[in-house]
């Protein structure tokens, strides 16, 4: 018999990949984003004794990460106002494939989006329908058609402004 523990363990596993992407789209640098995944990791635990099943885990999941995410950035923003503008930019190695030149690009443009675009195209990217993003954010179905679109056209416009183009 499963204890409450390691089914939790068992789900977080198979999810982590998830967590992991919220945490690179919100945070930069590689403690933050540490520190982030953490956060919503010990956050999911927290509130994993009340998920009652009424909406599939992968749901459950993406709000109380998203929520974290939202709440890490304001208490880290009040932290460490000037402290952005003094870390280090993550350099390309000049022996990088294309596809993580292009990754780069994309998390370097998604770092420019406010919270809610960023949890649009997470859901996005990770495959949810119009109808999931909105259950997902609290928003109409037609409210996320268009905040998505919006979102994917300021989206490539940021990358455009780097001057470079997929």
């Amino acid at each position: 018999m499963k204890t409450l523990e390691s089914e939790f363990l068992e789900k977080i596993e198979s999810h982590k990949g998830m967590i992991f992407k919220i945490s690179k789209m919100y945070v930069d640098g590689k403690e933050d984003r540490e520190d982030l995944f953490q956060e919503i990791i010990y956050q999911l635990w927290k509130s994993y004794q009340n998920f009652e099943g009424k909406s599939q885990f992968s749901t459950w999941l993406y709000r109380v990460s998203i929520n974290t995410a939202l709440t890490f950035l304001n208490k880290e923003k009040k932290k460490t106002d000037n402290a952005y503008l003094t870390e280090n930019i993550d350099v390309q190695d000049e022996n990088s494939d294309e596809k993580e030149t292009q990754l780069e690009f994309f998390y370097k443009a998604v770092h420019e989006l406010n919270p809610v675009e960023k949890a649009l195209i997470f859901l996005f990217l990770e495959g949810q329908s119009h109808k999931e993003i909105a259950t997902n954010l609290g928003i109409t179905e037609v409210n996320a058609r268009v905040k998505l679109n919006r979102t994917k056209e300021k989206l490539q416009q940021i990358i455009k402004n780097y001057g470079y183009e997929f």
